[in-house]
């Protein structure tokens, strides 16, 4: 039997159980943590654009997975589109939102008459798809924003709180089941989808999210600990299905990461995935129940 060595001086790459670079991971959430922390403390309204940027990257990372399978995004009138429906779910809130959702879809169809009838179905299918996972979801955090009025110099409004609790709160989903996930797990959850994700990883994620709703609701809007005990729930069922559904997605595209702008974590996609599918059930059971 024979074995095959890595040549002499060449990178080891193996990150360990969760496969991650985790200093480079650990780096990029800094960055991209104080870009945040700034923007809300200085003027929340500049967050509304880093949001928009993000929607612009995640369209991009979209499009390049999906000619793999031989589709082709009009990632133009989506940009446009996405950037639009972020900036008026924050200065004009819901209706506003859903109207330029649909006008995006629609200029977007007829945007691919231009292409002919070949594959206009299903890119059109698909631009809808991505309409609504990406700008759709992510306007949800103009809306939440938005609680506090559209001022933007108000450091500690509800808008503003609400973006803490919703980020904070998705984080501790991700740290706790990266953990114990790293610790404890030995029970794949979805070893077709996600291998690398258990029941262990899960518990964690569990355990950190409603120890961080209650710390957070409380802490943040002196509100009923009850509304962080389902603040928590919600958010760490949400953040894991949105999590398996980028798995699927890329498992699907054939490919690890949807790119590698950000060292460590890979694609921007790969990092939104948990905060995509949080944001809306998130705004519902705060403007609901605490604004």
């Amino acid at each position: 039997m024979t074995t095959t060595s890595a040549p002499s001086g060449a990178p080891k790459k193996d990150h360990g159980r969760a496969g991650r670079n985790l200093p480079a991971a650990v780096a990029s959430a800094v960055v991209l943590l104080t870009l945040i922390g700034t923007t809300l403390y200085f003027w929340k309204t500049a967050f509304v654009f880093v949001v928009a940027a993000a929607v612009v990257v995640g369209i991009w990372e979209l499009r390049r997975g999906l000619l793999a399978k031989n589709i082709d995004l009009p990632e133009q009138p989506l940009m446009a589109g996405g950037t639009v429906m972020v900036l008026v779910a924050y200065f004009g809130g819901a209706p506003a939102l859903v109207a330029a959702t649909a006008v995006t879809a629609l200029v977007t169809m007829l945007w691919l008459l231009r292409r002919g009838v070949d594959g206009y179905v299903r890119n059109a299918s698909a631009a809808v798809f991505v309409l609504v996972y990406v700008p759709f979801l992510a306007s949800f955090v103009g809306l939440m924003l938005s609680e506090g009025g559209t001022t933007g110099f108000d450091r500690w409004d509800d808008g503003v709180k609400g973006i803490l609790a919703f980020i904070l709160v998705t984080i501790a989903s991700d740290i706790g089941g990266y953990a114990f996930g790293v610790l404890f797990g030995k029970h794949p959850m979805t070893p077709v989808i996600s291998p690398k994700k258990s029941w262990e990883g899960f518990a964690g994620s569990a355990v950190s999210c409603v120890a961080a709703g209650i710390g957070l609701v409380i802490w943040l809007f002196d509100a009923q600990w009850w509304v962080g005990l389902l603040l928590g729930l919600v958010a760490v069922v949400m953040a894991t299905l949105g999590d398996l559904c980028e798995s699927v997605i890329k498992r699907d595209l054939g490919v690890k990461d949807m790119s590698q702008v950000i060292p460590g974590h890979g694609g921007l996609m790969d990092r939104l995935d948990s905060l995509l599918a949080t944001i809306a059930p998130i705004w519902l059971v705060l403007h609901y129940l605490v604004f």
